[in-house]
């Protein structure tokens, strides 16, 4: 039986990097995988998915308008697809979400989601509160803390170096942007800049 997987994480943990893996590995073994990504997230190209460490791969955008479920059909019937990944999951709507459900329980393919789970303000993305509500199997992708703790938070970062305590939810950007810290880092806004640890 088909599921819905949510693989979440803070910033910069692997997330693309293990989404591309996954798809090679169908592809390696004959399988054809489709990949999605967000419309909103072109720092590497509208429609390319990239990971820190050198991985690529085209794929198709959604934004908040998307029909997932219409469109994995109408995929599906122009040939076989064995997996479904999505990258920028936190950018989904609630809808969005229940369509890809939708494409796992009645068109029998799986559907595999990554993604931040909150945002810097530790506030969950409404993606990834749907998907961690939705989804049968919930993955956490672990990263650590300058402090050598699990980083579980993402911190916002301005071009000084000290956290950014209020914003827009989505801000686009990277290691440039924010970093990931743990809990009691992202309490205490404590970045490590230069070597050493500074209060914001």
């Amino acid at each position: 039986m088909a599921k819905l997987y949510f693989s979440y994480s803070a910033m910069n943990a692997g997330k693309s990097t293990i989404l591309l893996q996954a798809a090679h590995n169908y592809e390696e073994r004959g399988m054809k995988t489709k990949l999605f990504t967000a419309f909103v997230d072109s720092r590497y190209g509208v429609g390319r998915i990239s990971s820190r460490i050198g991985l690529a791969a085209d794929a198709e955008t959604f934004t908040g308008d998307t029909d997932l479920f219409t469109r994995i059909k109408d995929l599906l019937a122009q040939g076989n697809i064995d997996c479904i990944l999505v990258d920028e999951a936190q950018f989904l709507s609630e809808a969005q979400v229940w369509q890809l459900a939708r494409v796992a329980d009645d068109l029998g393919v799986p559907v595999m989601c990554y993604g931040l789970r909150s945002d810097f303000q530790g506030q969950l993305f409404p993606g990834s509160a749907a998907l961690l509500a939705v989804a049968e199997d919930l993955r956490e992708i672990r990263t650590i803390c300058f402090c050598g703790r699990k980083a579980t938070m993402n911190l916002r970062i301005g071009a000084d170096g000290k956290a950014v305590t209020e914003g827009e939810q989505v801000l686009i950007g990277g290691e440039e942007s924010y970093i990931s810290v743990c809990r009691k880092h992202w309490v205490t806004k404590e970045t490590k800049v230069q070597g050493k640890a500074e209060a914001a």
